[in-house]
């Protein structure tokens, strides 16, 4: 048995607080990270780079998109296909080495999904936005794998929270630059709901399913009541964005809501993890 041993009473602040983060094993956790983001961004580079050259011909079609290396023919595509291939393997070898089978499991199914369902289906269905947005909310899922080599309640509350976040972004994007995915073929909601009832729907729907998921991080214990208000108040926000889309419709709105999707998740996700360490 481990004996016990009294607090020391002349310990002062600064020495106490040392104490508490040794006990965090700080540089098991800075390996951890480092491993993980590595392997990580390596696969997500490699899944970046065969999007690029599976929608080249795509890209070439939208002002947003035409500068790009392969479009402007500065690079071959046997060239990005090669580099592409290998950085996502290198990536997915580097996790497998490093970090546990799930976490590498689910890093090659977000880059499966991104490449073999959502980039097929964005010139077919408008369907596409959803599928979309499996792939860009399991980094979180992956990442707690890589630290914790199990899956439990929490990274899949994790995955609901980016999954409803991503939906209003990505329409208010697509709003945006509407004519512009008309242009290359996109079929993303805006461009097939011309009127924009469809596209408010969904941006109101998802925000508002988004409110009480992204409070439960605290009934889960993965955050304090500080991240309870934050979340509700950056919740609220979003909605009132989105509504703004839903009732007008125009660029403007949609760019507006761009804008408090860009503010909702940092600042969610960065409340959440100093609630944490504060509690």
């Amino acid at each position: 048995m481990t004996p016990a041993v009294a607090l020391w009473p002349g310990v002062g602040v600064r020495r106490r607080l040392a104490d508490y983060a040794a006990l965090t094993k700080p540089r098991v956790v800075a390996m951890v990270l480092v491993t993980t983001a590595t392997g990580t961004a390596l696969a997500a580079a490699g899944t970046l780079a065969l999007n690029q050259y599976m929608e080249r011909d795509l890209d070439a079609r939208m002002e947003r998109t035409r500068r790009r290396p392969l479009p402007e023919g500065r690079l071959h595509a046997a060239e990005a296909l090669t580099v592409g291939l290998v950085l996502l393997t290198a990536g997915l070898l580097f996790l497998a080495g490093t970090t546990n089978a799930v976490a590498t499991l689910v890093t090659a199914g977000i880059a499966a999904t991104y490449l073999l369902l959502y980039t097929p289906l964005k010139p077919v269905t408008s369907l596409c936005s959803l599928v979309g947005a499996v792939p860009g909310a399991l980094p979180p899922v992956a990442g707690w794998a890589a630290a914790r080599g199990t899956l439990g309640a929490e990274p899949w509350i994790l995955f609901a929270i980016m999954f409803l976040w991503q939906i209003p972004h990505s329409l208010a994007i697509g709003r945006m630059y509407r004519d512009d995915y008309a242009r290359a073929g996109i079929r993303v909601l805006p461009v097939v709901d011309r009127d924009g009832a469809s596209t408010g729907v969904q941006v109101v729907t998802n925000c508002l399913a988004l409110l009480p998921v992204a409070l439960l991080p605290t009934l889960v214990g993965l955050a304090g009541s500080v991240y309870f208000l934050v979340a509700l108040v950056l919740g609220l926000g979003f909605l009132w964005s989105a509504i703004g889309l839903a009732r007008s419709g125009s660029a403007a709105a949609a760019r507006r809501l761009l804008f408090a999707s860009l503010v909702y998740l940092p600042a969610l996700l960065g409340v959440m993890a100093l609630d944490k360490l504060a509690s």
